[in-house]
């Protein structure tokens, strides 16, 4: 009966947010109070739980989403996105843009949400389209997409990554050394397969496009008035400390660990946690003297805007998992990832994989549906004989499978790109759910080897 009100619990989710429009953060804590009660866990401890639930996954990730976000608000604030966008054109030229777009996309700019960086590459991705032969613009719109979200479930401090580490108590610098790789391997072949797909005829301008004028003048307009303001921001290699400084820290520290205990300095300053705040703290000073004492504050004031609803949706995917450990299923899922002892690995990084691509197709939100896996697969974790980073990374692949109409982003992608909602889905849909079957057998390969 556990399985099944948990089930039911699922489903009240999903029904809530997609039929009943209701916001995932109050599905999510419905869904936490049906499970309890319905279990048996009595209404006390249900009530523990989720409160329990909410502060553990806050203390272990709060703060390193909210800096992050704040980091990734002044960068943007300062420009940076632009500039390296423009470093990578002159770098690589219009015909490798797509693939210098994916891979700087997918490693150094997750801590800008993902909203933010389709508002900032879509001018790029059209302006390179033309330089790019018929097959342009879609090839363009894949990559950023791809390139978006394989930094998002991938790389910290990526949302994603950061809720979906700390739900399963990965070390973060355990987590940067594989999805470091993984992310921008899964971000570049899935734009080279794209690319393939596109050389049948796949895709039809006269439906997949809708070229706006609107959109395009005001971004010249846009373009005039920011060349004073861009020349007076940081050089793009200042700019990109921030980012680049503490993801060194966190790496050094995880790979000195690997060799014994490293000196207790660099065990401090190598916890993500202080070392994303000296990020915090660079950006920080740069904003305060390239934008001002009001600028950098306004930039802040954003970051924290965004920040509030972010933690609330991690919080509760931590207060889900905390009623599922109360309400017992997790022996009862646990023989489930482990029913077929000739094939434990394959079946476990399947059943994870699954979960999170259900979730995500249902609900429409790559960042919920990590979370929501995350949170149903950590009370078993102990169960399933398999390493933890690889259930975490095949959790990350599957939360990318099919993004598509349910989802805010599908339709901003839509309009800011000039696509058709045909070419959106042709586009966005299809590289999304490309990227995650590209990572699967990777994840899996890991899983056999850890």
């Amino acid at each position: 009966m556990i399985a099944l009100h948990t089930a039911i619990a699922i489903v009240l989710v999903i029904g809530l947010i997609i039929r009943f429009k209701v916001d995932p953060v109050i599905s999510l804590i419905i869904a936490s109070i049906y499970l309890g009660l319905a279990s048996g866990v009595g209404f006390a401890k249900t009530v523990e739980a989720i409160t329990g639930g909410f502060g553990e996954i806050m203390a272990k990730v709060g703060l390193l989403i909210g800096f992050g976000v704040l980091i990734g608000s002044l960068l943007h604030a300062m420009g940076t996105f632009r500039k390296l966008v423009e470093a990578l054109l002159r770098i690589f030229g219009s015909s490798r843009i797509p693939y210098a777009m994916a891979g700087a996309m997918s490693t150094i700019f997750p801590s800008i949400y993902v909203d933010v960086q389709v508002v900032l590459a879509s001018p790029i991705a059209r302006s390179a389209a033309p330089h790019l032969g018929a097959r342009g613009l879609p090839l363009m719109a894949g990559a950023i997409g791809t390139g978006i979200f394989a930094g998002y479930v991938f790389m910290v401090p990526g949302l994603a990554a950061v809720s979906i580490a700390g739900l399963l108590d990965i070390p973060l610098g355990t987590w940067l050394m594989y999805g470091i790789v993984l992310g921008p391997l899964v971000a570049l072949v899935t734009t080279f397969l794209f690319s393939l797909l596109l050389r049948t005829g796949y895709w039809k301008p006269e439906k997949d496009e809708e070229y706006d004028e609107a959109v395009a003048e005001l971004e010249a307009q846009d373009d005039v008035a920011d060349a004073e303001y861009m020349a007076r921001m940081p050089r793009l290699w200042v700019a990109l400390l921030p980012i680049v400084i503490p993801l060194l820290l966190i790496a050094v520290n995880a790979f000195a660990k690997l060799k014994g205990d490293p000196p207790a300095v660099m065990t401090f300053l190598g916890n993500p946690t202080i070392a994303l705040f000296i990020g915090l703290v660079g950006a920080y000073l740069l904003g305060r003297a390239k934008l001002g004492q009001e600028g950098a504050a306004n930039a802040l004031s954003e970051g924290f805007h965004t920040t509030g609803e972010i933690l609330l949706i991690t919080g509760i995917g931590g207060s889900l998992g905390a009623v599922i450990e109360a309400s017992g299923l997790g022996d009862q899922l646990g023989g489930l990832f482990s029913a077929d002892e000739g094939a434990p690995v394959v079946l476990s990084v399947l059943l994870a994989w699954f979960i999170a691509a259900l979730l995500h197709l249902a609900i429409g939100s790559v960042s919920v549906a990590a979370i929501a896996a995350a949170g149903i697969i950590a009370p078993v974790l102990h169960t399933i004989d398999v390493s933890p980073i690889a259930i975490g990374l095949a959790i990350a692949a599957g939360s990318l499978f099919a993004l598509q109409v349910n989802s805010n982003f599908f339709w901003m992608f839509r309009s800011l790109l000039g696509l058709s909602t045909s070419g959106t889905l042709k586009s966005l849909t299809v590289v999304t759910s490309i990227a995650s079957f590209v990572a699967l057998p990777i994840v899996m390969a890991l899983a056999f080897v850890l």
